[in-house]
């Protein structure tokens, strides 16, 4: 897990400072309301505000968290109230699981609002709240938020240097075929049948199976990414199941040697919830196991119905996305590509009209866009470079594609910083160059109209200077790239690549 980078160390620094905004909430829940099950409600509170909250300014992450506790305390309320009221209790809760996804159509705000509300009425079963306990529980809960805010935005502002990578749009579609709409239906159903299966499994820790299918849809959004996701989120679960049994059991619940193992779990959850899917969950299991262990409820045959509630929530997944509104690997790729395949020919129009002379011109936002679709096309190609991905056939494609796809946004990076370079002038070999692009673009993704890479070019004679020879480099490589390019996307995905 340390192998993978993390620049600016941004990642080692956020997850110390979670370590000390969660390790700070808890101890000032405890001190306030002198409850462990309070105190862990707290660090929960805290642990989620720090993790969910991804707005990309500083001042929204802020308001977001202020908002936390108007979905939060609300969920709390309900889930103790219909603590001995089971038929409604669930009900209730496939309803918060449904607006909790649906609320992600409003971006990171709706998300973490969602995902606060959701794991609020999930905590109250993990603690087995009554409505007596509601007062030093929001008190609790309200006095972590404050601490953990104290930490992120006063004492350790991470984010004003380090300003959080944006996100692409997602793919535009109305009805049941919107994303967010669709992903409600889906987590809704995945966790109606973890709920179900789950308490014939445990009438007392079927929540977990719940937990399980919620998890597995965030941040997912094809079948085979949400199918590799729940494979990873039993591989994590199993590991930390082994280790708890080595590690968090014989403690007894130890006061002293559990918190610092805890801490060290959350340090582990935040550094590797980026990289690693598996390593965050090994890390979450652990840190379950420890604190079932505060509370006096650990044992063996415990870790061991979590792994079977873990199974049961990652099968409702599976067939959630198997048979509502799926939405297949090949279409949510092929949507990302063609949308990358877009931002190509906005960056290399943009480019050109720069050496052409427009000084109002500028590729660097497409050249920004075009990144974050490269890193969405990348996710979205995950599950069918796989290595337990059974079609070699489609494992080639996927395999091709990526390395077509990442050699056209170099050599568009590289268009963009000779056109950026004010020593540029226009060279007439430039418009054949950049019609010789558009031409290789319009076989992929036909776009209507003249081609724009070429709008705005004149036929001055050549010139010949370095700056010219350095942008017909990029746009040749940038032509053979994408008449690579075409074979894997146009071709179906179930035949054999000539040569494969």
């Amino acid at each position: 897990m340390f192998a993978f980078p993390d620049p600016g160390r941004l990642r080692l620094r956020s997850s110390a400072r979670a370590v000390l905004g969660v390790g700070s909430a808890v101890a000032v829940s405890h001190l306030v309301t002198g409850s462990l099950t309070a105190a862990v409600a707290g660090g929960l509170a805290a642990l989620l505000a720090l993790f969910t909250v991804t707005d990309a300014k500083v001042r929204g992450q802020a308001v977001t968290t202020m908002l936390l506790p108007s979905v939060g305390f609300p969920a709390l309320a309900l889930a103790a109230a219909l603590h001995s009221s089971p038929l409604l209790r669930d009900a209730a809760f496939l309803v918060v699981v449904f607006a909790g996804v649906y609320a992600r159509r409003w971006g990171p705000r709706g998300q973490a609002l969602g995902i606060f509300a959701f794991m609020t009425f999930f905590m109250a079963q993990f603690l087995h709240a009554v409505p007596g306990q509601l007062p030093e529980l929001y008190a609790a809960m309200a006095m972590a938020l404050g601490t953990s805010s104290l930490v992120r935005f006063g004492l350790w502002c991470i984010e004003r240097r380090s300003p959080s990578p944006a996100v692409p749009a997602p793919l535009v579609a109305r009805g049941l075929a919107r994303p967010t709409t669709r992903l409600a239906f889906q987590n809704t159903f995945a966790c109606a049948i973890a709920l179900g299966v789950g308490q014939l499994v445990s009438d007392e820790r079927w929540y977990w199976a719940v937990g399980t299918a919620w998890w597995i849809f965030v941040n997912t959004a094809s079948r085979g990414e949400t199918l590799v996701r729940g494979f990873r989120r039993v591989v994590g679960t199993l590991a930390g199941i082994a280790v708890g049994l080595v590690v968090a059991v014989p403690l007894h619940g130890a006061p002293v040697p559990s918190v610092v193992l805890v801490a060290v779990c959350v340090f582990g959850i935040f550094y590797t919830a980026a990289p690693s899917y598996s390593w965050m969950m090994f890390f979450v299991t652990i840190m379950a196991g420890l604190l079932y262990g505060l509370l006096g409820v650990l044992h063996p045959g415990l870790l061991a119905l979590r792994f079977e509630q873990t199974l049961v929530g990652a099968a409702g997944a599976a067939l959630a996305v198997a048979l509502v509104l799926p939405v297949t690997t090949h279409a949510a790729t092929d949507a990302w590509i063609r949308r990358a395949l877009a931002a190509v020919r906005q960056c290399t129009a943009e480019s050109a009209r720069r050496l052409a002379g427009d000084e109002a011109a500028d590729p660097g936002p497409q050249v920004a866009e075009l990144e974050l679709l490269l890193g969405r096309v990348r996710v979205s190609l995950a599950p069918l470079l796989h290595p337990l991905n059974p079609w070699r056939a489609r494992k080639e494609r996927a395999r091709l594609v990526m390395a077509h796809l990442d050699d056209c946004v170099r050599q568009a990076r590289g268009l963009a910083e000779v056109a950026a370079d004010p020593a540029a002038s226009h060279d007439a070999r430039l418009t054949a160059a950049c019609q010789r692009v558009e031409t290789a673009l319009h076989a992929i993704v036909p776009a209507p109209g003249a081609p724009a890479s070429a709008a705005g070019l004149g036929t001055a004679a050549p010139q010949h200077h370095p700056g010219a020879e350095r942008a017909l480099a990029h746009l040749h490589h940038l032509e053979t790239a994408l008449a690579e390019l075409a074979t894997p996307v146009l071709s179906s995905p179930r035949s054999p690549l000539a040569g494969a």
